[in-house]
C-alpha cells in the first residue's frame, strides 16, 4: 500500500482521525495489558457512577485513564519498533524496553495514587 500524503486541511484531518481511531482499535484488541487497563477503566467508571464522585474527581480519574492509556501505547509502539530492528535479544534493547515500562510503572502509580485519593474517603 502506498501512502500519499493529503495536503488538505480537511480530508488531511479528517484520515488522521481515522488513522488513529484505527491504532486505537488495534491496540485495545491484540494488546493483553491495553485489554486490562481498558477493563478497570470500564470498572472505575462504573465504581465513580456509584460512588457519585465530583465533577473535579471526574476530571482527574479520567486524567490518569488517558495518561496510562496513553503511556502504554507508546510503550507497545517502542517494544514493536525495537523487536523489528533486533528480533533477537539485544542488552540495549532491553534497556530500552525496560525504560519504557517503566514510564508505563510510573503512570500506573499516578492513576493509583489519584484512585486512592478519590476513592479511600468514601470507603471510610
Amino acid at each position: 500500500m502506498e501512502f500519499k500524503k493529503d495536503e488538505t486541511l480537511f480530508t488531511g484531518r479528517l484520515k488522521s482521525i481515522v488513522f488513529a481511531f484505527r491504532g486505537a482499535v488495534k491496540l485495545i484488541t491484540t494488546e493483553h495489558s491495553v485489554m486490562v487497563q481498558s477493563s478497570l477503566v470500564v470498572i472505575m467508571t462504573i465504581v465513580g457512577f456509584y460512588f457519585e464522585i465530583s465533577a473535579t474527581e471526574w476530571m482527574f480519574q479520567i486524567l490518569v485513564f488517558g495518561l496510562v492509556l496513553s503511556v502504554e501505547g507508546l510503550n507497545t509502539a517502542i517494544e514493536k519498533i525495537a523487536d523489528f530492528v533486533h528480533p533477537a535479544y539485544h542488552e540495549r534493547i532491553g534497556f530500552i524496553k525496560d525504560i519504557a515500562a517503566g514510564a508505563v510503572f510510573f503512570a500506573a502509580l499516578t492513576a493509583i495514587a489519584v484512585g486512592a485519593i478519590i476513592y479511600i474517603p468514601k470507603l471510610f
